[in-house]
């Protein structure tokens, strides 16, 4: 009885593609189908919940290099760059956004 979105943004924290799933689908599927819609760009961040082998190499096969933190799980972790992972709070806050604009538009409050 959800939804989960996964959104492509560029560096200012901008939505560039969206997809929206069920909110039991895992976000490998999100990130698969907007893998093919990915702009051209040097390196992409993304959350823990993406960290997979067969993403990882799927951007690196696009020439992207992959910013992405390992999950705690993960028997040899993966090493990232966390300054540049801080940068990911841009995204946070278009989610921020996105949920105050539903708000003004379903008369919330």
């Amino acid at each position: 009885m959800n939804s989960k979105l996964n959104v492509v943004c560029d560096s200012k924290g901008r939505p560039i593609q969206m997809y929206l799933s069920a909110g039991q689908t895992s976000d490998y599927v999100g990130a698969a189908r907007l893998l093919r819609l990915l702009p051209p760009v040097k390196c992409l961040l993304a959350g823990r919940g993406y960290d997979a082998d067969w993403l990882r190499s799927a951007f690196m096969d696009v020439n992207i290099t992959p910013c992405i933190p390992s999950k705690k799980n993960r028997k040899v972790q993966i090493p990232h760059d966390a300054v540049l992972c801080k940068k990911g709070h841009k995204i946070e806050n278009m989610f921020g956004g996105i949920k105050d604009w539903r708000r003004v538009a379903m008369r919330f409050d």
